[in-house]
């Protein structure tokens, strides 16, 4: 029987949801992903509401992660390594406060590492537009979004691996 206190949630926007839950979906240790909304001030907001750009939302993940087999910092280096950390209004073609790249933390050392991964990279050249917020209530979308990339059969035409931590 799997140890239930071993199993942790992490929060993660970096544009689309869809691609940013395809990459984490194949993540060794993750357990489950789940597509939705955070950081607004909305309650339940509707997929066609957060497009609107008015409610205070990103586009978000939450990354169910077993800590046996893998942990935080990990994670925090595939979110940089599959997508535009740089960008400021967006994410590749998705433009809007919705999809901006951000890092919701849970407790002081999720924050101390993102900080710590944001460190390394601007030390090693790289601008860093990545916001870090405390994690508020994670909203779940229609059921339609969950898995998209899964069931579509294809692969995220905006978030693309690349390899930037050693």
């Amino acid at each position: 029987m799997e140890n239930n206190n071993k199993i942790k949630k992490a929060y993660f926007a970096s544009g689309c949801f869809w691609g940013t839950e395809y990459w984490f979906s194949k993540a060794v240790g993750v357990r489950a992903t789940t597509v939705g909304f955070m950081g607004g001030y909305v309650e339940n907001p509707t997929y066609q509401q957060v497009c609107t750009g008015t409610t205070g939302h990103m586009e978000c993940v939450e990354v169910e992660y077993d800590t046996n087999e893998t942990d935080y910092e990990n994670l925090l280096k595939l979110f940089f390594e599959t997508h535009n950390f740089s960008q400021t209004n967006g994410q590749g073609p998705d433009i809007g406060l919705q999809y901006l790249s951000c890092i919701f933390y849970s407790n002081e050392q999720e924050k101390q590492a993102a900080e710590k991964c944001i460190d390394y990279l601007q030390k090693n050249g790289y601008s860093v537009a990545t916001q870090l917020r405390d994690a508020t209530t994670f909203w779940r979308a229609e059921d339609y979004h969950q898995q998209y990339y899964k069931y579509k059969g294809t692969r995220p035409y905006c978030h693309i691996y690349k390899k930037i931590f050693k």
